[in-house]
């Protein structure tokens, strides 16, 4: 653990960046996923998906800079390598033949759903340990996804 501004103490902070690694990895495969969603889409919906799944991938490539500089700020070290993600992402793997624009809205769907699991997890322990600068970073995350979410259950409504 390195220095930190943080008046959070030090067990404090390591809990806190235990919680937010594995968000990071989530983060960082779901965002790939996204990409691949955004390469590949095909059928009567492509014209709304395609810059749609592109917003969200930029979106979460801002969060994940955002949650990797708060586990830097909090004293930790930020991971994220393709190997390192592959490897603990709690995320399922994306199919790699998917076309259909509908197939990609339900695949992205039910990952952005378990990918705000861990995020709400990992916010519970920051409310425990009163990290009101994490629970902010980690709200935004649920508010930010949950719409997201909500756009791709409706087009499946």
């Amino acid at each position: 653990m390195k220095n930190s501004p943080s008046q959070l103490s030090r067990e404090t902070r390591e809990k806190i960046v235990e919680e937010l690694l594995p968000v990071l990895i989530d983060g960082l495969d779901l965002h790939s996923q996204i990409k691949v969603a955004h390469w590949n889409i095909k059928g009567p919906h492509f014209a709304a998906l395609h810059p749609l799944f592109d917003q969200f991938a930029t979106d979460l490539a801002l969060l994940n800079d955002g949650l990797a500089e708060r586990a830097l700020t909090l004293g930790g070290m930020a991971v994220g390598t393709t190997r390192h993600v592959a490897k603990h992402s709690r995320l399922q793997d994306y199919p790699e033949n998917v076309t259909k624009d509908m197939e990609h809205v339900a695949l992205l769907a039910d990952r952005i759903g378990h990918y705000l699991q861990g995020v709400r997890a990992a916010r519970e322990v920051a409310i425990e340990l009163k990290d009101d600068d994490t629970v902010d970073t980690l709200t935004g995350i649920v508010t930010m996804f949950e719409k997201h979410a909500w756009f791709l259950h409706a087009s499946l409504a």
